[in-house]
């Protein structure tokens, strides 16, 4: 049975008032390597059925794994059940009325091995000059490709195909005392620059001869694109409009209300999400299997489209459910699979801005990132893989690493320059979120709260 076929089944098989029905066809493709050599690679298969059934106001959710078509009928079965024992839903809205996408039809296309064949021989390539200069290189490179196929009562039949696709690359010396790391986010692997990026970790391992030992403080400090998207998807992440309006978070505002139509930067950023987004294309449309404060099953189908959340360094919008856009006189502003950040045109590049500074940190990337404070969001976290002291103009060496304990909020009203935005890998979340857009950024002050004595 295809997935077309068995949301039609599903819900035929429904006797609750309203169903929505969501399967989603996934593949993936891998290959990794260790110390110069290729160790494995694979592909898998994995299907998930989720049936939401509604009566009156509630609504049961069951979801199952590999559901075989002679399991259909018990998994509606117990999704209707659950739905009759259910408390009424307060997120309770209409479905969203009947709209169909133009490939509802066709076949499912996963991924394969294929995926990596112009990245092969380059990896390849790239693990003879390392070997021949006395490096070792190890990583991974995945591909993913989830189909998704969204059906309910009201007539809605839409489908989205997601490909993603990350590489990660980590360089040591021959003796492991120095390492390195880099990391890019793709939909198709096309067009990697792989001798490129051994390059660059080249260079930071030549860097890290020369050890210097700083105490912990407040720095100057210039942040890459992957590190400025660890913290902004966090930041991201945090913003629903329900917990801000209730008073729990850093967009809450003293007395009642949000924080929305409030200043956070004098910097004309924007931080926004786009479907469209040619490089970060994501789902058009909501997919919602179960309900949070930041989500409703009831949205399913929902058109999505651009949505500023910082435009000109104003708060613009937070994650809004139809229900919660009602509660808080805001619009209906639902979470998007994807996030951008700019500064003002014109912005340089990473070796232009270390090129320019003075004095500072360079990081590399963050990881191990906690929250500490909701009301501020404060993080906590660690250096990894490499922080350089800049000066006048040159990375002298490599120093220790160290425990941040900042805030992506309040980090936005310290910025002293916006670079290029680039597409990037959030390397603490790629498990979760892989499609930003994001400039390196020089900050003022950075809280480097402790020495690390990680590695």
């Amino acid at each position: 049975m295809n997935p077309q076929e068995a949301v039609e089944k599903a819900l035929s098989l429904s006797t609750a008032d309203e169903c929505v029905v969501l399967v989603d066809e996934g593949s993936t493709a891998n290959l990794r390597f260790a110390g110069n050599t290729l160790t494995t690679n694979g592909v898998a298969r994995s299907s998930r059925l989720t049936v939401l059934s509604i009566v009156g106001a509630s609504v049961g959710v069951v979801s199952r794994a590999a559901v075989r078509p002679d399991q259909l009928a018990d998994v509606v079965a117990a999704a209707d059940a659950a739905a009759r024992d259910a408390q009424p839903s307060e997120d309770a809205q209409p479905l969203v009325p009947a709209r169909m996408s133009d490939d509802w039809d066709e076949p499912v296309e996963p991924t394969s091995i294929g995926v990596f064949a112009d990245l092969a021989p380059a990896l390849g390539d790239a693990f003879g000059a390392a070997e021949a200069s006395g490096r070792r290189l190890y990583g991974f490179a995945e591909h993913g490709l989830t189909s998704t196929f969204l059906g309910s009562s009201t007539g809605l039949r839409l489908r989205h195909d997601q490909p993603e696709g990350r590489l990660e690359l980590n360089a040591k010396s021959p003796d492991m005392t120095r390492s390195a790391w880099t990391g890019l986010s793709t939909r198709d692997f096309a067009g990697i620059d792989v001798a490129a990026l051994d390059e660059t970790l080249a260079q930071r391992l030549e860097w890290a001869k020369r050890r210097i030992s700083l105490e912990a403080g407040r720095y100057e400090t210039i942040l890459p694109p992957t590190a400025v998207s660890d913290l902004l998807v966090y930041l991201y992440w945090s913003a629903g409009a329900r917990d801000a309006a209730d008073g729990r978070t850093v967009f809450s505002k003293p007395g009642g209300g949000t924080r929305v139509g409030e200043r956070l930067s004098e910097t004309p950023i924007k931080l926004y999400s786009d479907p469209a987004r040619p490089e970060i294309a994501c789902a058009p449309f909501v997919i919602a299997h179960a309900s949070s404060r930041e989500q409703s099953v009831f949205d399913n189908g929902l058109p999505l489209e651009r949505t500023d959340w910082i435009a000109d360094g104003v708060l613009s919008n937070l994650l809004q459910t139809r229900h919660s856009a009602g509660l808080t006189g805001l619009s209906a502003t639902p979470q998007i699979g994807n996030l951008a950040f700019e500064g003002p045109d014109g912005g340089r590049t990473l070796p232009e801005m270390i090129a320019s500074t003075e004095r500072g940190l360079l990081l590399t990337c963050l990881w191990y990132i906690r929250e500490v404070d909701p009301q501020t969001l404060l993080l906590t976290g660690l250096t990894r893989d490499g922080v350089y002291l800049v000066e006048n103009g040159e990375v002298v060496g490599e120093v220790n690493n160290f425990r941040f304990n900042e805030s992506p909020v309040d980090m936005l009203s310290r910025l002293i320059e916006v670079g290029a935005p680039e597409q990037t890998l959030p390397r603490e979340w790629s498990d979760y979120f892989q499609r930003a857009v994001m400039p390196p950024v020089r900050v003022s002050d950075f809280n480097m709260s402790t020495v690390s004595q990680a590695n």
